[in-house]
């Protein structure tokens, strides 16, 4: 599955960066995430606690800063597993100017979803992953403006 998006931040670039390569800053945002656990300077992990439809697992995913560009792209990637299911993504990032000192993040996901949790169907994951990612950025965005 692929996701993609465009968010608007109303912070300088440098900002903006500097939160979203940091997991203890970005991680509790993501919804469900219980715990992060940084290895060193482009490695953490993550456990977090996902529900799609019926269905609920505890992640345990490894997450690794691939390549970073500062202040302008990053590359993250990530395998996690769940008892009976396992999810695989690959995720870009890139930071632009935006209008009056704001910062414009373009942002895609490849994601690859087995076992358990791709029995459920592709559209109720994509659902599901959309209202998350949604509630994601907007966390992000609120923390960064404050």
């Amino acid at each position: 599955m692929r996701f993609e998006g465009t968010v608007p931040i109303r912070a300088s670039r440098d900002r903006v960066w500097a939160f979203v390569i940091d997991p203890q800053q970005v991680g509790p945002c993501g919804p469900g995430v219980e715990k992060i656990d940084v290895v060193d300077a482009t490695h953490f992990k993550a456990t977090a606690k996902v529900g799609i439809g019926f269905i609920s697992a505890r992640f345990v995913v490894d997450m690794e800063f691939a390549e970073q560009q500062p202040p302008d792209r990053a590359l993250i990637k990530a395998h996690g597993q769940a008892p009976g299911s396992a999810v695989d993504a690959t995720a870009e990032m890139r930071l632009s100017d935006g209008p009056d000192g704001a910062t414009v993040m373009d942002w895609n996901a490849d994601v690859n979803i087995a076992g358990t949790l791709a029995s459920v169907g592709a559209r109720l994951i994509e659902g599901t992953a959309n209202k998350m990612i949604g509630q994601t950025f907007e966390c992000i965005r609120t923390k960064l403006e404050a």
